[in-house]
C-alpha cells in the first residue's frame, strides 16, 4: 500500500509541485507588493531624514494591511462616459501578464513553475503585453489625461524595450540558451557571474527596466505634476490597486530577470571558492540576528498590541532560522536515517531561494535610491536618452561581445583580456555619443534661447 502511494505521488510530482509554487506566488506576492511599498516609503524618509510610516503596528509593520483593507472597502466609481468592459478588463490585463511572466522564473534550484526551453523569450514576451492593460485603460477612461498617460507609456516602453533586449541578447551570448536554469548553470561552470563579462550589458537594462517599470526618474506615464496620475486617473479602489499590484510585480520580474542573466541567480558569491563556505551559514545566521534584535525591540513598544506583533516576527525569523539550518544539521548526522537524508538534499533549494531573493531585494533598494536620488527627466530627454543613446550603445554592446568571444573561441586571446578589451572600446564609444549628445543639446538650447529672445522682442 506504501509502495502504491509513494508510486501515485511520484507521479503527481510533475503536476502537483507547479500548482502550489503558482498558487504560492499568487498567494504572497500581493503581501510582497505591500511591504516593498513600506520599505520604499522608509527608505526614503531615511533620506529625507523623517520615521516614515509609524502608527499602524510596531514602526508601521501593519500598514500594508490598512492599505489593502482601505482599497478594498473604497468606493469603486467608472466614469459615465467611460466603456465600461475594456475599463474593467484593463487592470486584469495588466496584473495576469505580470504575475503569469512569473511562471518560468526560477527562484532557486527547486522553485520553478515551468522550466521552458524559451523560458527567457516567454517572461519578455509576456511582461512585455502589460501595455496593453495601460493603454486600454488609459483609452477606456475617456479622459484626455488618462489618455495622455497611456501613449507616454507606450512610447517609454517601445524605446526602452529595445535597448532592454539588446543587452539581454549580449547575455545571451555567453549562455548559448534561452533557458533561464541553463543560463544560471552556464555562469556556475564558468565560475563568474555575466555581469563581470558584460558590465556595459547590466548597465543598460538597469536603466531600460527602471523606464520599463515607469519608475523615477523615468516614471512619465505618471508624473503627478503634469498628467494627473497619469493612465490611472479615473480608476479608484480596487481596481486602482491591481494596476498598483501590476507595477510592483513587474519591478519583481525585472529584478529577478537581471538576477538570472547577470548575479548569478541563486548562486552564492564565489560558490568554487571553499574559503568562502562559512558563507553557507550567512542565511541562518541572518535569520536568527534579525530574531534576536525583534525580541530586544519588544519590551520597548508602547502598546501591548505592538508588543506581541514583534514577538510574533521574532518567531518568524526563529522558524526561518531554523528551517534554513536544519539541512546543514541533518548533513552532519552520524548514520543518517532517510528521514536526515531528505532534509539534507533540501540545502540547494533553500540557500539558493535565500540568495536569489536577496539579490532581487538589493536590486529593487537600488531602483528605490535612485528614486529618490535624481530627478525627473523630461519627456524629449527620457526619448533622447533611449535613442540616441541607449539603443546605439546596446548594439556596439552586442557587437563588442561578440568581438571579444571570437578573440577568445577563434584566435586563443585569454578569456578576460578580450572581454576587457571590448568591454573599453563600448565604453569610448559611450563616452563619444554623450559627448556628441551634450554639444547637440547645448546648440538646441542656444537656437532656443535665441528664439526665444526674438518673441519677446
Amino acid at each position: 500500500m506504501m509502495h502504491l502511494l509513494q508510486t501515485s505521488l511520484e507521479a503527481l510530482k510533475p503536476f502537483l509541485l507547479p500548482l502550489i509554487f503558482a498558487v504560492t506566488i499568487v498567494a504572497v506576492l500581493p503581501l510582497i507588493a505591500g511591504y516593498i511599498v513600506l520599505m520604499e516609503r522608509k527608505v526614503m524618509a531615511h533620506m529625507q531624514v523623517r520615521l516614515g510610516p509609524m502608527r499602524v503596528g510596531p514602526h508601521g509593520l501593519l500598514q500594508p494591511i490598512a492599505d489593502a483593507v482601505k482599497l478594498l472597502l473604497k468606493e469603486d466609481i467608472i466614469p459615465e462616459s467611460a466603456d465600461r468592459l475594456v475599463f474593467w478588463l484593463a487592470p486584469l490585463l495588466t496584473v495576469t501578464t505580470a504575475m503569469l511572466a512569473m511562471a518560468a522564473l526560477p527562484f532557486g534550484p527547486g522553485f520553478q513553475i515551468a522550466d521552458l526551453n524559451i523560458g527567457l523569450l516567454f517572461v519578455v514576451g509576456i511582461s512585455s503585453m502589460g501595455i496593453f492593460g495601460i493603454v486600454l485603460g488609459g483609452w477606456a477612461s475617456n479622459s484626455h489625461y488618462s489618455l495622455l498617460g497611456a501613449l507616454r507609456s507606450a512610447a517609454q516602453l517601445v524605446s526602452y524595450e529595445t535597448a532592454g533586449g539588446m543587452a539581454i541578447v549580449g547575455a545571451l551570448l555567453f549562455a548559448g540558451t534561452l533557458s533561464l536554469r541553463n543560463i544560471v548553470e552556464m555562469q556556475e561552470n564558468l565560475g563568474v557571474w555575466f555581469i563581470f563579462a558584460a558590465p556595459v550589458g547590466f548597465f543598460i537594462y538597469l536603466v531600460a527596466s527602471i523606464a520599463e517599470t515607469n519608475r523615477a526618474p523615468f516614471d512619465m506615464p505618471e508624473a503627478e505634476s503634469e498628467l494627473v496620475a497619469g493612465y490611472m486617473t479615473e480608476y479608484s479602489g480596487f481596481r486602482w490597486a491591481l494596476y498598483f499590484l501590476a507595477e510592483y510585480t513587474n519591478v519583481v520580474v525585472v529584478a529577478s530577470i537581471a538576477t538570472t542573466l547577470f548575479l548569478g541567480g541563486w548562486l552564492r558569491p564565489f560558490p568554487h571558492t571553499h574559503a568562502l563556505d562559512f558563507l553557507d551559514e550567512f542565511p541562518a545566521a541572518l535569520m536568527l540576528g534579525l530574531a534576536v534584535y525583534s525580541l530586544y525591540r519588544a519590551p520597548k513598544q508602547p502598546v501591548l498590541i505592538q508588543k506581541l506583533v514583534m514577538v510574533l516576527v521574532a518567531g518568524m525569523f526563529a522558524a526561518f532560522a531554523v528551517i534554513l539550518l536544519a539541512p546543514m544539521v541533518a548533513t552532519h548526522v552520524a548514520g543518517a536515517t532517510s528521514i536526515a537524508m531528505m532534509v539534507a538534499s533540501w540545502k540547494p533549494a533553500l540557500l539558493g531561494g535565500f540568495w536569489f531573493l536577496l539579490k532581487i531585494f538589493l536590486y529593487i533598494y537600488l531602483f528605490m535610491w535612485l528614486r529618490f536620488t535624481f530627478p525627473r527627466y523630461r519627456f524629449d530627454q527620457l526619448m533622447r536618452l533611449g535613442w540616441q543613446f541607449l539603443i546605439p550603445i546596446s548594439i556596439v554592446n552586442v557587437m563588442a561581445i561578440g568581438l571579444g568571444l571570437a578573440l577568445h573561441r577563434v584566435w586563443g586571446w585569454p578569456r578576460g583580456l578580450a572581454l576587457i578589451t571590448t568591454t573599453l572600446i563600448t565604453l569610448l564609444i559611450a563616452a563619444a555619443l554623450a559627448h556628441t549628445g551634450e554639444k547637440k543639446e547645448g546648440s538646441e538650447a542656444m537656437v532656443g534661447e535665441f528664439w526665444g529672445s526674438g518673441r519677446d522682442a
